[in-house]
């Protein structure tokens, strides 16, 4: 399978990389910087996000989006991003699969009430999390693009170990058996070559933790 990761260079987009290498596919890094640190085995695309045509995304099956900013001024950046990538895959029969937050995951059965929207949220985190549910309630919109959202559990560990097991759910935010809602990045990037390999929620968002 030909998969292609934006933000290949980042904290998910690396592990996400290295997982899809382990398991056989080609693999394209697109990254900004010709200076950006990929894994060696990936193939390099150096081009903004924003500069991505369909010409550049037409010969992978697959096209993770691992775009990620922290910056305050910047936050709008998760919305107008995601746009692009839409627009040039309306009607298109490759796939786009994205790295999500988990403040949009929704708290109760009903599904009216979001993670970000409690109180315990913390507010340092609501200007993200607001912006990134912003992109995901567009993204429920796009009919003609095959996209997939994943959502992490609440706390995503950057450094965590790779166990090799997660638990899925839907727009519901989970809690393993020790009653925590977590997930290392290495087992969030097994879980998204898994979707790639198997799709099982196209047009959806879903979400998973560890077990």
């Amino acid at each position: 399978m030909k998969i292609a990761v934006i933000g290949a260079n980042g904290k998910s987009g690396s592990l996400i990389v290295k997982e899809a290498l382990s398991r056989g596919h080609d693999v394209t890094a697109i990254v900004r910087r010709t200076d950006a640190k990929v894994d060696p085995k990936a193939k390099m695309l150096v081009k903004d996000l924003f500069q991505l045509t369909y010409d550049d995304l037409k010969p992978f099956d697959v096209i993770i989006d691992a775009f990620a900013t922290w910056a305050l001024e910047s936050l709008p950046l998760h919305q107008t991003s995601l746009k692009h990538l839409t627009d040039i895959l309306r009607g298109k029969s490759n796939r786009l699969l994205v790295v999500g937050g988990a403040g949009s995951l929704y708290v109760n059965p009903e599904h009216t009430i979001r993670l970000v929207d409690t109180p315990e949220f913390p507010d340092e985190f609501k200007p993200l999390a607001t912006n990134m549910a912003k992109a995901l309630d567009e993204l429920k919109k796009c009919t003609d693009v095959n996209w997939t959202y994943l959502s992490p559990a609440i706390e995503f560990i950057a450094d965590g170990v790779r166990t090799g097991h997660y638990s899925a759910g839907g727009e519901q935010f989970m809690v393993n058996s020790q009653g925590k809602s977590q997930i290392s990045y290495a087992d969030y990037a097994i879980a998204m070559i898994d979707e790639a390999e198997h799709p099982k929620h196209i047009k959806q968002r879903f979400t998973v933790a560890s077990k």
